[in-house]
Order: structure tokens, then C-alpha cells, then sequence
């Protein structure tokens, strides 16, 4: 992991065709503008860890445990 320092107005950039320009430092925000090819993908990490998540949650999703979750929707239902 590379760790630097930049100012408001500064930038980095990455290979050839990313560039990252820190935009506005406010208190302990930091606003980036990332310049990129659109066939990067371009993702806030806790969405893609959230994806991931819902994904595995899906896959190891039994069939009995779907039927339960349906079950126990009807019977809330009818509360």
C-alpha cells in the first residue's frame, strides 16, 4: 500500500489514464474527483462489501430456510 500526502488541488495518478485530484479538504472530509476510462469500474468500498455480502447471503441460502422465511412472512401478515 502506497500512502501519500496531497493538498487541495493536487493529484495523483494512476498508470496511464486514472487520474485522482483531491477536490476540497473540509474538517475530516476529503471530496475526490477521479478521472478515468469508462470501462473502469469505479466503486465506494462499502458498497462492494455490502454486494458481496447480499451475494453470499443469497448462495447459501437453503430451500428450507426460504420456506421458513415464507412462512413466517405469512404468519406476520395475518397478524
Amino acid at each position: 500500500m502506497l500512502v501519500i500526502t496531497r493538498r487541495q488541488g493536487e493529484a495523483v495518478v494512476i498508470g496511464q489514464d486514472i487520474e485522482v485530484i483531491v477536490s476540497e479538504v473540509s474538517g475530516d472530509k476529503v471530496k475526490l474527483c477521479i478521472d478515468a476510462p469508462r470501462e473502469i469500474s469505479i466503486m465506494r468500498k462499502e458498497l462492494l462489501e455490502t454486494g458481496n455480502m447480499n451475494k453470499e447471503a443469497v448462495d447459501t441460502t437453503s430451500s428450507s430456510g426460504l420456506e421458513q422465511f415464507k412462512n413466517m412472512a405469512k404468519v406476520m401478515k395475518n397478524l
